[in-house]
Order: C-alpha cells, then structure tokens, then sequence
C-alpha cells in the first residue's frame, strides 16, 4: 500500500494543545459493525466480567534540554537510552553538529555528540545512571509532541503522565492511558476487568513522518519493553477462559504482538521491538484496542487501519472530524473492535 493512502484533512482546530478535565469527560468513539458515540466513562459498560486490560505502565522522563554549542542555542530531544551516560537524541538546529561537539546545559552537565546520522545525534552525558535521571529532572522539561505548538507548562508535569507511570524511560506519553482516573478504576474494578502492566519506554522516533512513497519501504524505530512472566500467564489464562484481551494503547498492543506465537499464546519478552504493523498483518493476542486519534500518513493510523479495517477507520475519523472530536495525545478516545477480515 501507499503512504498517501493513510493521508486525511485535518483541520488545525481539532489538535488538543491541553486535555479535558476530568481524564474520564473525553469524549470516545467506538468503532465496531456501527459507530457509536460514547464518553470515557462509559468505558466498563462496554467490557465484559473477564476481560483483561493491558496497560503500559512507562513513565515519561524530562527528556527535552536546552543546552548551548557555544554562541548556538541547541534545543536536545533524547528519544532512546543506549548506555548508562549514552541517549540518541535528536538536536535543533543540528545539522552543523558534529562527533566532539560539547552541548553545554548547565554549569555541572554537559553532552558531548559522539556520533551523528541524519537527523540523530548521539549524546555521551557529563554522568550516568541514577545522577543522570536526577539531573534531567533539574535541567529537562516535558517532551510535548511537535503538533502541539505551546511550551510545556508545570500542569504538564501531571497531564503528560499517566495514572499507570512506574518505570521511567519514555520520551513520549502512552497517550491511551492518560484517560484514566481512579474513579474510572474503580468502576472496571467492580466490572470485573482485571488489568496488568507491560512496559513499552515509547521513543520521540513515533512523531516521526513515513517519507516513503510505498510503506513496505519504511524502516520503523525500535523502542525497548518488558512483559513480565505474571502478565503472560494472566494474558493465556484469559484466553483460555475465552475473556478478551483489551490494549490500552498502540504501545501496548505493539509489545504484546512482538511476543505473541503464532498459536495465540504469549510469552514473557525484555528487550527491543520495532514491529512494524499494516493492513494485512494477522493479530495474535489483542481483541479491542483502547487509543486515542492518529496523525495522517502515520504508522499507528496505519496499525488501527490493520486492527478495526482500512475502509472502517477511513468513515470513523471522518465521522470524528465531522463531529469535531479532538484529536492526537491530548485529544479524544476511540474503542476498537478487531476485524480479521481486511
């Protein structure tokens, strides 16, 4: 298929630059044989006593510095850690960086560029490890997503995280999850939905344009993950029971496919992933995915197309845009249905 295939008009007053509040007021579409019309809220009222929510329980670390290559302002987005000093990064302006320069961010914390490809950078910090995260929760600020045009505020430091965040490491939110409230918790509790945590640290390489005119020529960005063994066996016995696996986000559901086995059954996995999902590919493990509304010409509009039908996607977010859904990380959310036939 095309890249511009994927390609919708969207007008600019349907980006949220700030999201609801409560989490659980926004709006969200279920798209299934019709399209419906629901809020968050409703969400327990659309799961079965049985079903299993998967939720990525990353925590979105201050990964954007500002910094100086002497009289040059350098702006630095890391998007992969790589060691315990190392990060690949990408840097604006960045093309006149080069292996040896010295990014200055503070009188105590330096980054030195010990590689470069195309738009990447990669950074060796002044320190590592723990003194590493501390420093960047001094010096860094929350990494908003580029549609969204504001400087990131002190309220992004709660709303750019989800109710799930425990293992810091992203540079993007799992913007699935930042609907959630304890209220909205407690409901699927009493539902009977039980839920368990992957880890999927989500890179700045998502936001990143396919340029590819044809997408089996598009190379995807790895990001590292972790399915412990208890949410495997949490995952198979619910398969087993016939309840349904829920995502609650492409981050999830991309982790949960990279170690799902051909027979339906998961296995635990750590490690990186860079799958890459198209109309076309065959789901192994998740039944409903909970996400909010993608970019035009992007890999995960290009993943739900696969999950809920390419024409079925192509009617809902034209429904959403004619309704005036909101959409991207701060925006709105959808409840797919999966089809197995594309």
């Amino acid at each position: 298929m095309k890249t511009a295939d994927f390609d919708f008009d969207l007008p600019p007053d349907r980006i949220a630059e700030h999201p609801v509040r409560p989490r659980d007021a926004a709006r969200l579409l279920e798209v299934g044989a019709r399209l419906h019309d629901r809020v968050v809220r409703d969400l327990p009222t659309l799961l079965e006593p049985g079903d299993l929510m998967v939720v990525n329980d990353t925590r979105v670390i201050p990964a954007r510095l500002d910094g100086r290559r002497g009289a040059v302002a350098v702006e630095i987005t890391l998007h992969k850690r790589l060691g315990e000093r190392e990060w690949a990064s990408f840097a604006r302006p960045g093309k006149r960086l080069k292996p040896g320069d010295v990014i200055a961010i503070a009188d105590d914390f330096q980054a030195e560029v010990i590689a470069k490809d195309g738009m990447e950078v990669r950074l060796r910090f002044s320190t590592g490890g723990a003194e590493l995260m501390t420093a960047l929760h001094r010096h860094g600020r929350m990494p908003l997503p580029p549609y969204i045009r504001r400087t990131s505020d002190a309220t992004d430091n709660a709303d750019y995280q989800t109710v799930f965040a425990a293992r810091e490491g992203a540079v993007a939110a799992p913007t699935a999850g930042l609907h959630f409230t304890p209220e909205l918790l407690a409901a699927l509790d009493a539902r009977g939905v039980r839920r368990v945590p992957v880890t999927l640290h989500v890179g700045a390489g998502t936001f990143l344009p396919v340029k590819v005119d044809d997408i089996a020529d598009h190379r995807m960005h790895s990001e590292w993950g972790e399915i412990p063994a208890d949410t495997a066996d949490a995952v198979n016995a619910t398969r087993r029971a016939g309840g349904r696996i829920v995502s609650v986000g492409t981050t999830a559901l991309r982790i949960l496919e990279t170690a799902g086995r051909e027979d339906g059954t998961l296995v635990p996995f750590s490690g990186d992933t860079s799958i890459f999902i198209t109309p076309g590919y065959r789901f192994r493990i998740v039944d409903l995915l909970w996400t909010n509304f993608h970019l035009p010409k992007s890999t995960l509009f290009m993943l739900v197309c696969a999950f809920a039908g390419f024409d079925r996607m192509r009617s809902a977010y034209a429904h959403a845009i004619d309704q005036r859904y909101r959409f991207f990380s701060y925006g709105d959310a959808s409840l797919l249905h999966r089809t197995d036939h594309q």
